[in-house]
């Protein structure tokens, strides 16, 4: 199959590495004029391509000797979030800060931070793993080590990362491993990256009292790959707001039912 790479190369604009709050880099260039954000026919394309892999896709990790080299040119990006109208790369306004989770398909995890009060902006793309660049396809061979993000940029006057933490572990199941749902395969995993040594010890500590929560409620081991933010690749524009531009689009998040107790206290 002939990868996005190959139609972007010589016609794409500058690329920007921009280094956000904390130790998470973002890979992006400037929006495409000649590309649509939204195609449903490429849409329903990508969905089938992803769906033929359910029971065959890698549940195994990559090494990064084995992951796909992948490529300089970076995704094209939409200059404006679909439902916040705000950038959804940056430079982003001085006082906010970076959250990025994986919570297995991102279309329906960024729906959930971006109905969040106090949410500057959201976007969803992949991280986690090695391939520089990577294409959906791609991600979804598991030959790229990374797993379905979303970067959640956020005004902590408004919404503490507590808050974030609390909406990240209710809104999925992190006991399933290399899973969400029917979603299976490494770039479906539960994942936490942080971006400065406070946002470290909350989730380290946010991870240890929802696990026991879980384990009262009858739920194995918590499996979310804790980790400092590396590069977030954004993912192609039609994956961005996804459910806004297709509202009856896919959605495989659930949650537990399981309350979690962080946050409930912050202001």
């Amino acid at each position: 199959m002939k990868s996005d790479a190959t139609a972007f190369k010589g016609d794409v604009p500058h690329v920007r590495r921009v280094r956000l709050a904390g130790h998470a880099r973002v890979a992006s260039i400037d929006e495409h004029p000649q590309r649509e954000a939204g195609d449903p026919g490429l849409s329903l394309r990508r969905y089938a391509f992803s769906r033929v892999f359910l029971f065959s896709k890698p549940t195994t990790m990559v090494t990064a000797e084995e992951a796909l080299p992948g490529r300089d040119e970076a995704m094209p990006v939409p200059g404006k979030h679909d439902v916040l109208g705000t950038p959804i790369a940056p430079p982003f306004p001085e006082g906010l800060e970076q959250a990025i989770v994986g919570m297995g398909c991102f279309w329906g995890a960024e729906r959930v931070f971006w109905q969040a009060a106090g949410v500057y902006t959201t976007a969803v793309g992949y991280a986690g793993g090695f391939t520089k660049n990577p294409t959906y396809e791609e991600v979804c061979s598991g030959r790229t080590g990374h797993t379905e993000a979303v970067l959640v940029v956020f005004d902590p006057r408004q919404i503490s990362y507590d808050q974030i933490l609390r909406l990240f572990w209710e809104n999925h199941d992190p006991t399933q491993g290399m899973r969400q749902g029917n979603d299976v395969g490494t770039q479906y995993r539960s994942a936490l990256y942080w971006t400065s040594d406070a946002q470290r010890d909350a989730a380290q500590a946010s991870r240890d009292m929802y696990a026991q929560e879980l384990a009262h409620a009858g739920y194995g081991e918590v499996s979310t790959e804790l980790a400092p933010a590396g590069m977030f690749y954004y993912a192609e524009p039609y994956h961005q707001q996804y459910l806004s531009k297709n509202p009856n689009g896919y959605c495989g998040l659930g949650g537990t039912g399981v309350a979690c107790p962080v946050g409930l206290t912050t202001a």
